[in-house]
């Protein structure tokens, strides 16, 4: 069956009931897993009333996703090692996350992608989209959506 899981998370609430889900299934299947972490670019300075709104620099952007990945991370890695499942993580930067996703699965040799609906309906779905949908659409390793 499955042996290598990718396993994307955003650190929310309904993504950390995943990452568990996925170490219970890797456990069962004596599978491996890899989390993946991605973190956002540095947003573009909005205009507002004349003014250029940069919420921080560069550097404090990056720091602070950075910290946001290894806090997520290390849970996640906390959850596989209390469930004697072996685990790696990777962090990547970019603001197309199905892309990412795919892109990871693929390098890391992953045969499933184990990743959290967070079940936008409706005109935000429509809008926004969803990254889970794009994985299942453009990937052609299975995905595996936990609700």
């Amino acid at each position: 069956m499955y042996k290598h899981l990718l396993v994307p998370s955003d650190g929310s609430e309904l993504s950390n009931r995943a990452v568990q889900s996925a170490v219970t299934l890797a456990k069962s299947l004596n599978a491996r897993v890899t989390f993946l972490y991605i973190q956002p670019e540095f947003p573009l300075p909005l205009a507002g009333e004349g003014a250029m709104l940069v919420p921080e620099s560069r550097e404090e952007f990056a720091q602070s996703t950075q910290e946001q990945a290894k806090r997520i991370l290390g849970q996640a890695e906390e959850i596989a090692a209390k469930a004697s499942v072996a685990a790696v993580s990777r962090t990547s930067v970019s603001d197309i996350p199905y892309e990412e996703i795919i892109s990871t699965a693929e390098t890391e040799g992953c045969d499933l992608i184990f990743m959290a609906s967070h079940g936008r309906r409706g005109l935000a779905g429509l809008l926004i989209g969803s990254e889970t949908h794009k994985v299942v659409t453009h990937s052609q390793i299975p995905v595996l959506v936990y609700r």
